[in-house]
């Protein structure tokens, strides 16, 4: 590893776009605007509801996989078996995801939140559901692995679909219990319920990034289609984005401006828990000399979580009202900022804890 060099001022976010380089203002706007359209229309919440298919709402849906696609069609799939290969990464990403992530989460709602039950309980599903979907998008601007983050979002998604609801029944009945704390609350949902949400919202888009891959560079060249495609179809990442976000705030606007003290109890546990598991991460990956771009994507997707997962079992087991639920939808309107926030960090401690050819890569 080489000297840290210095760097001119604002070359961090020189090597972003315009759009990327001031996510942070287009983010507080499309909240804005979703809680505008939410407290301004009040029939909004219902309409928008009432469009889904099964438990999946289809404007969500929407703007996922607009999200999704431009990101796992920039992987490249060739190098996925260079990734796969480093059993240090794959194992400390995993330890990081499923014994770490939500034990914290646990500690965190329990300590911060021992009155308020179905906060806590809400939290602590957020903690469960390790992140398969938005996790792409922080790692992608912090110019993290690709490659090494599909392969860690692709491993988290078969996890979850065969420990999610065996890790709730744990840490919602029987540690609890264990600790001399309440009995806890029932976690009823099924794999099939978790393989569809894993489907929906990672496999679509994986699929489609993987032919758009596979067809663009057998027909139009490799030169083509990561010079002309990619920039392209990149802004619509965030449109996706931003998109999702103002659906969410839209129908969540009124209780989140209704309930605004609520909203701090659920926030300062959220935001202790992704600079805990986000620093711990990345110091971890640090100390075991991981390379710039693999230590990020496995910093993102420990700190990440699937919210899309999180709300679907609030909403499924708990109910649209319950306390459980306004938990789940304040997960990822808490969890974007801060990770857009861990954005800029990472690109920080780039320049200060890697050399000069990490910096320049």
């Amino acid at each position: 590893m080489t000297e840290p060099i210095v760097v001119e001022e604002g070359s961090v976010t020189k090597r972003l776009s315009t759009l990327d380089r001031y996510l942070p203002i287009w983010i507080l706007l499309a909240m804005a605007v979703g809680l505008i359209l939410g407290r301004a229309f009040p029939g909004l919440n219902d309409s928008i509801d009432t469009i889904k298919i099964d438990t999946v709402s289809i404007p969500i849906a929407i703007g996922l996989l607009a999200m999704m696609y431009p990101v796992l069609a920039k992987v490249k799939y060739s190098k996925i078996g260079e990734v796969t290969a480093d059993r240090r990464l794959m194992g400390t990403s995993l330890f990081l995801n499923w014994i770490i992530g939500p034990a914290v989460m646990f500690a965190l709602a329990w300590i911060l939140l021992p009155d308020l039950p179905a906060y806590r309980t809400g939290l602590i599903i957020i903690g469960l559901a390790r992140c398969i979907a938005m996790v792409l998008i922080w790692n992608d601007l912090a110019c993290g692995s690709g490659e090494a983050a599909a392969v860690l979002v692709a491993i988290n998604s078969v996890f979850q679909v065969l420990a999610y609801a065996l890790l709730g029944w744990f840490y919602l009945q029987v540690l609890p219990g264990w600790l001399g704390l309440d009995s806890g609350s029932a976690l009823d949902i099924s794999m099939w319920a978790i393989a569809k949400t894993v489907f929906i919202f990672l496999g679509i888009p994986l699929v489609a990034g993987y032919l758009s891959r596979v067809w663009g560079e057998r027909v139009k060249g490799v030169e083509w289609y990561e010079n002309v495609f990619l920039p392209k179809i990149g802004p619509v990442a965030l449109w996706g984005l931003l998109f999702t976000i103002v659906v969410m705030f839209a129908l969540q606007g009124e209780n989140i401006t209704s309930k605004p003290l609520d909203v701090v109890r659920i926030a300062i546990p959220l935001l202790a828990y992704f600079g805990i598991m986000w620093f711990g991460s990345f110091f971890v990956g640090y100390r075991m000399r991981f390379s710039y771009d693999k230590n990020t994507a496995m910093a993102f997707t420990a700190a990440g979580n699937n919210f899309e997962l999180a709300i679907a079992v609030a909403i499924g087991v708990f109910g649209i009202t319950s306390g459980e639920a306004l938990a789940g939808v304040i997960g990822p309107l808490i969890e974007v900022p801060a990770l857009v926030a861990l954005v800029y960090v990472a690109l920080q401690l780039r320049q200060r804890l890697y050399g000069r050819e990490e910096a320049t890569s």
